[in-house]
C-alpha cells in the first residue's frame, strides 16, 4: 500500500516538474487554433511569416528608409512620438516589424543573434526598400543591430546609418571586465539576477522560473517601480492616454516564444563580441549613434559608457536624465531621427 501510495507521488511529482519546466507549444497565427492573421506578412525562405507596418512618407516617394526593431514585449506597433507631419518634413518612411513570435510574426525556435539580422535582410529585399536604408533598435532589440553590422557585411554599402536606443547590456559579453560586469549585474533586482543567470546558464529553466508563482521572477513584467525615473513615470502617463486596440496582441502565440526566448537568446552566448566589431563605415560616409540615459534603471551607465569607449568609432549620447523610454518621448524620438537621418547634431 506504501509503496503504490509512493510510486503515485513520485510520478505526480514528475509529472508537475515537465509541465512547469516544459513550455506548450505556440499559437501559430492563421493555424486553425491560432489567432487571425489581420496585416500584411511576408513568407521568409525558412517558410516563416514576418508582420510589418508602415508609416510616414509612402515607400516609393521617401527619401529616408528606416527600420525600427522594437524591444522586450513589444510589437510593430510600438508607440513613436513622430507626427505625420513630422515624418513628410523628414521625408521619412519607417518600417516596424514583429520580431519572431511577436505578434503576428512567425516563432523561430532556432532565433539566435544571427537570424534576426537575416529575418531584416529578407524584409529589405522583398519589400524592395531600394538601395540605401537605416536601423534602429530600441532596448533588447538592439542586439539584432549588432547582429546587422556583424553579419551582413556585403549591406554595409546599402545601411546607411544606425542607432542603438537604450541597448540592453549582456553581462557575459568577453570584453567587459570582470568587476565591472559584476558590479552591473549586482545592481539589478535579485530575481532578474535570477532571470539572467538563469537565461545564460540553464535556459531550459527559464519558462519555468518566468510562470512560476512562488517568488517575484521579473521587475519589468512586474513592473516594479524601480525601474522608472521621473522622466520614464511622465512617459508612461502620456503614453497610457494612447489607444493602442492591439496590444494584446503582443504575446498571442505564447510567451515563451516572445518574451522567454527573446531573454535566452540576448543573455545566451553570442558567436562574436560586439566591442570587438569594426567600424562599417570606415570613410565616415555616416555613423553609428548610441543613445543612453544616464538614470537609465536597466541598463548601467556605468556599463555602456564602457561600451562607447571601446568602440570610438560610435557616436555617445548620454542624457542627464533620461531614462529607459526615451524614444517614447517627443523630444528626443525626433532628435534620434533627425540625427540618423539629417544628420543633425542633437542638443540634450
Amino acid at each position: 500500500m506504501f509503496a503504490a501510495a509512493a510510486t503515485v507521488l513520485v510520478v505526480c511529482l514528475l509529472l508537475y516538474a515537465y509541465r512547469s519546466i516544459i513550455p506548450p507549444p505556440p499559437k501559430i497565427c492563421g493555424s486553425p487554433n491560432g489567432p487571425p492573421v489581420t496585416l500584411p506578412r511576408i513568407k521568409l525562405k525558412d517558410g516563416r511569416h514576418l508582420s510589418y507596418r508602415e508609416r510616414g512618407v509612402a515607400r516609393g516617394k521617401a527619401k529616408y528608409k528606416v527600420i525600427l526593431v522594437h524591444g522586450f514585449d513589444s510589437s510593430k506597433d510600438i508607440y513613436l512620438p513622430l507626427s505625420q507631419e513630422v515624418m513628410e518634413e523628414m521625408g521619412v518612411y519607417v518600417l516596424t516589424f514583429d520580431r519572431a513570435g511577436y505578434g503576428e510574426s512567425d516563432p523561430n525556435p532556432n532565433k539566435s543573434v544571427k537570424s534576426e539580422a537575416f529575418d531584416i535582410q529578407e524584409l529589405v529585399d522583398q519589400l524592395q526598400l531600394g538601395q540605401k536604408f537605416y536601423v534602429i533598435g530600441v532596448s533588447i532589440g538592439t542586439y539584432c543591430i549588432w547582429a546587422c553590422l556583424k553579419y551582413i557585411p556585403h549591406r554595409h554599402i546599402l545601411l546607411t546609418g544606425a542607432t542603438l536606443v537604450v541597448p540592453v547590456i549582456n553581462y557575459w559579453w568577453p570584453s567587459f571586465p570582470p568587476k565591472l560586469a559584476s558590479e552591473g549585474f549586482r545592481m539589478q533586482l535579485k530575481r532578474d539576477q535570477v532571470k539572467l543567470s538563469l537565461a545564460h546558464h540553464v535556459p531550459g529553466l527559464v519558462y519555468w522560473w518566468m510562470t512560476q508563482k512562488l517568488f517575484p521572477y521579473s521587475a519589468i513584467l512586474q513592473r516594479h517601480p524601480i525601474l522608472f525615473n521621473k522622466r520614464d513615470v511622465a512617459t508612461v502617463m502620456e503614453m497610457s492616454i494612447v489607444p493602442n486596440p492591439d496590444e494584446h496582441k503582443i504575446r498571442q502565440q505564447g510567451v515563451h516564444e516572445s518574451l522567454h526566448r527573446d531573454l535566452m537568446v540576448h543573455f545566451g552566448t553570442w558567436d562574436f563580441d560586439p566591442m570587438e566589431l569594426k567600424n562599417p563605415f570606415p570613410n565616415d560616409e555616416t555613423s553609428v549613434y548610441l543613445w543612453e540615459g544616464h538614470e537609465d534603471k536597466l541598463v548601467p551607465f556605468e556599463l555602456q559608457r564602457y561600451v562607447a569607449k571601446k568602440l570610438p568609432w560610435i557616436k555617445y549620447h548620454e542624457v542627464p536624465d533620461g531614462g529607459h523610454l526615451m524614444i517614447h518621448e517627443k523630444g528626443l524620438c525626433e532628435a534620434i531621427f533627425m540625427e540618423l537621418v539629417l544628420r543633425e547634431e542633437p542638443s540634450i
